[in-house]
């Protein structure tokens, strides 16, 4: 009897360390989950709607900066649906995110972050960059980023 019971303490000791070390998601990560399942849930169909009702929550500069990508992304490149993507203003083309707007205050980091899913058409060889860190758009970025658009739906 006594070597089930060093199994059992064995095993809560193990449990508890497991639970130590492991500490989850953050209450960040948590809620873009949720809103993840609400847009599942959700009729998309009116998404741009939905982007730009998104944008109008955030605080600045976010905000000035998810209007300003907006404009970019649909001058860019007319064929990408704006839909919400965990919380964050996305762009599809077929149905699949290829581009996403993610505000810095969505995971109080210290800058925003447009980034691109993998089908986005930017392979470059080996090895190149999918998000970009954003702390305000000049000509120059906005230039960047709408020639990134047109290449990641070709």
């Amino acid at each position: 009897m006594k070597p089930a019971q060093t199994s059992t303490q064995n095993s809560a000791k193990s449990t508890t360390a497991i639970s130590k070390k492991s500490k989850g998601f953050t209450d960040e990560e948590r809620g873009a989950i949720r809103e993840r399942v609400q847009e599942l849930k959700a009729d998309n169909r009116d998404g741009e709607s939905a982007v730009l009702a998104k944008i109008a929550e955030m605080p600045e500069p976010d905000r000035t900066m998810g209007k300003r990508l907006h404009a970019i992304i649909k001058e860019s490149a007319p064929v990408l649906s704006p839909r919400l993507w965990y919380g964050m203003p996305a762009y599809a083309k077929d149905g699949k995110v290829v581009c996403f707007f993610q505000p810095a205050q969505k995971f109080k980091t210290r800058y925003a972050t447009f980034g691109f899913s993998d089908k986005a058409n930017l392979d470059e060889g080996g090895m190149w960059p999918n998000a970009f860190a954003l702390k305000g758009l000049t000509a120059f970025e906005e230039a960047r980023i709408a020639a990134l658009v047109k290449k990641a739906v070709r």
